[in-house]
């Protein structure tokens, strides 16, 4: 594709005045929004709003006269149509494991009768340890089965308890089918739990028409709410009060400040909330969905196809006598907002990208991963990364010694 051709794509782009919100330093291409999302202009403002105004001068009346108390479900509401759910069904709390390991807990206990936990060797790690974990801590012969990506929908059977699966695989960025396999794991008699984590934001969800039972994800890479912002919690509205749930706070409770000694759940998604809400988190996660406010999700969906395109065949004509192959599918429907290809000395490649102004990461074992959040990344970012990575292959960059040596985060 010509300069001209991307330019085009650029200046057509119907979410191109979305850039303008975020800031981002001059001189990065920053292709690694599916790891940490890019700040938003609005957080740094809220921040010191919140931390001047309202902790420092209303101290502790901030829970009533700021609605402190009132950040979950409200950042959860704004959350709830980028996934498909409706109003008072998702709340923003904790993280993304805690509330795996809260949705998981519940789920197995409306299926006490079935013993298995079907997951795949796509899904991301944190959820197979929680899933682990809790076998462990409940003690009642669950098992954990791990199949192939492609192999999920074979293996639903009236054995399965919980169907728990990461919709995008991390690594490859492979997409599963979540109404299909919903619907056979229901079909089955089990229930289902998704991981968003790389898909809210990157392209529309529809936990709602998807009929999910439960749903989880991060508010820190698509929704670009900072480093360890809160996760975000959906149950389905006609599953949650049925749920006691495994773990009881003060916050779920029914009447958190009649200070009861039983525990009474209050009714709906609130329920899945345990501790006092990080206030800060929430705020800076709150002024980042700003960006949000007036997209139509399917601009969204077609841009994160249209880039993922065009960077497979700008790096495929350029890089193909380097030994990288593409391990993402080449069918945009098939896969989220990223590219992952394999390559030979994948880190140190992925180092020297980086020192040259292209952010990507690694992924074990010889993956370089790129992400591409449709909300402020360009097509022209896009073509000039691919050219860089072939400068960085072509002339050697990535065998500088430095750059074999690994970090504690790839």
């Amino acid at each position: 594709m010509t300069d001209a051709d991307i330019a085009a794509l650029d200046a057509a782009d119907p979410l191109a005045d979305r850039r303008a919100l975020f800031d981002l330093p001059d001189g990065v291409i920053y292709l690694d929004g599916n790891s940490l999302g890019a700040l938003p202009r609005s957080v740094a403002a809220r921040l010191r709003g919140v931390v001047s105004d309202q902790w420092g001068e209303q101290l502790i009346r901030g829970w009533n006269d700021s609605a402190w108390i009132d950040l979950p479900a409200r950042v959860g509401d704004r959350i709830a149509p980028l996934i498909g759910a409706p109003p008072g069904s998702t709340v923003a709390c904790d993280s993304t494991s805690l509330n795996m390991m809260k949705a998981l807990t519940a789920a197995l206990a409306l299926r006490p009768e079935r013993g298995v936990i079907l997951s795949d060797s796509g899904n991301f790690p944190t959820d197979l340890y929680v899933a682990q974990g809790v076998a462990a801590m409940l003690d009642r012969g669950h098992d954990l089965r791990v199949v192939l990506p492609d192999e999920v929908s074979g293996a639903i059977d009236e054995s399965i308890a919980v169907l728990m699966l990461t919709e995008v695989d991390y690594r490859t960025g492979g997409r599963h089918d979540m109404p299909a396999l919903t619907k056979r794991a229901h079909a089955a008699g089990a229930l289902s739990i998704w991981d968003l984590a790389h898909s809210a934001g990157a392209f529309p969800v529809d936990v709602t028409g998807g009929r999910a039972d439960f749903a989880v994800g991060c508010g820190y890479k698509y929704l670009n709410g900072g480093p360890g912002a809160p996760a975000f919690i959906y149950v389905r509205p006609d599953r949650v009060n049925a749920i006691a749930p495994a773990h009881a706070g003060w916050m779920g409770h029914a009447a958190p400040f009649a200070f009861e000694q039983d525990y009474r759940p209050v009714d709906g998604a609130l329920r899945m909330t345990v501790g006092t809400p990080p206030v800060l988190g929430l705020a800076a996660l709150d002024a980042a969905l700003d960006a949000w406010d007036g997209v139509d999700l399917r601009a969204v969906a077609a841009k994160a196809a249209a880039l993922g395109d065009l960077f497979i065949a700008e790096v495929e004509a350029r890089c193909d006598a380097f030994g990288l192959k593409l391990a993402s599918p080449r069918d945009a429907h098939a896969r989220g907002s990223q590219v992952s290809f394999h390559c030979p000395e994948g880190y140190a490649v992925m180092r020297a990208l980086i020192a040259e102004g292209v952010i990507g990461d690694f992924r074990e074992p010889d993956i370089i991963r790129f992400g591409f959040a449709p909300l402020y990344i360009r097509y022209a970012d896009v073509a000039d990364a691919a050219r860089i990575l072939e400068r960085a292959l072509r002339n050697e960059l990535w065998r500088k010694p430095e750059y074999a040596v690994r970090a504690k985060v790839t």
